[in-house]
């Protein structure tokens, strides 16, 4: 019973949460701080405190979110200057007065909303982030191959990113070449040449990521790996395909010939 009255007679922090506030739409609006003052709850993450606001103080704040799990990464936004989920972010965990800002590099929807698909998008389709197979016509009624569990378990490492962009708004290459594809990329082009049902080999990457716009530009800062919400293995990743393309760039294997798509040791995914 005591705990109980502890718990209900516990103070409340009073957050006052600074929002960049800005509608590209609108021709008079200008970029301006907003603050508005919330009372904390507990256990309350990011995403809570601004629904709240929403609901209950300014229904025009524009924010994005689905999930709610950090499974689709759409409520990615800078949180104090580092990108990060809302969903995942416990307010507990920040001052009692923080800033909130759209993530850089992405085209801007409108207050803490940018369109990340867009993004996306133009970087698979140049990546050809897809597997590459010598069949025209996939046969559904053939007996799949079947993949060695550990090999599978280091496809799925790599396979768990979800867009969010934190890797792209953290990386100092982008704000030079809007251009770079950024850990997302490269950990992409790592996942593919990874699965043994991929036919591209070495000189194939190369035609895509071997450029100064791929895996040459990385300054190795490593901003996406330290704000990646999956703690995806990215530094690892961007180092071991930067080395498989600067021996290719170097040796010039043919395309015709398959490379050896060998794994390098990952960290297991967390639970």
């Amino acid at each position: 019973m005591a705990d109980i009255q502890q718990t209900t007679n516990k103070q409340h922090r009073m957050l006052k949460i600074s929002i960049l506030r800005f509608n590209p739409q609108d021709p008079e609006s200008v970029p301006h701080m907003q603050t508005y003052e919330l009372e904390e709850s507990d256990s309350m993450t990011l995403f809570i405190a601004l629904n709240e606001l929403r609901d209950t103080q300014d229904p025009t704040l524009q924010f994005d979110f689905v999930c709610r799990a950090g499974i689709c990464g759409s409520c990615a936004m800078m949180i104090n200057g580092k990108p990060g989920l809302a969903c995942r972010t416990l307010t507990r965990d920040l001052p009692t007065e923080f800033t909130l800002a759209p993530l850089p590099a992405f085209e801007l929807i409108g207050d803490l909303s940018v369109n990340t698909g867009k993004w996306m998008r133009n970087m698979s389709e140049r990546m050809e982030t897809w597997v590459h197979m010598k069949e025209e016509e996939v046969d559904l009624r053939k007996k799949e191959v079947p993949m060695d569990p550990q090999l599978a378990e280091d496809i799925y490492v790599l396979d768990r990113c979800v867009e969010c962009g934190c890797c792209i708004a953290g990386c100092g290459t982008v704000r030079i070449r809007p251009d770079f594809v950024g850990g997302v990329g490269i950990n992409k082009i790592a996942r593919f040449r990874l699965d043994p049902r991929d036919t591209r080999n070495d000189a194939d990457y190369y035609d895509i990521v071997g450029d100064e716009s791929g895996v040459f530009g990385c300054m190795s800062l490593l901003a996406c790996h330290d704000f990646c919400p999956k703690e995806l293995p990215l530094k690892t990743q961007i180092a071991f395909i930067r080395r498989k393309m600067a021996e290719q760039g170097m040796r010039g294997y043919d395309k015709v010939l398959p490379t050896q798509k060998k794994a390098i040791p990952i960290k297991p995914a967390r639970q």
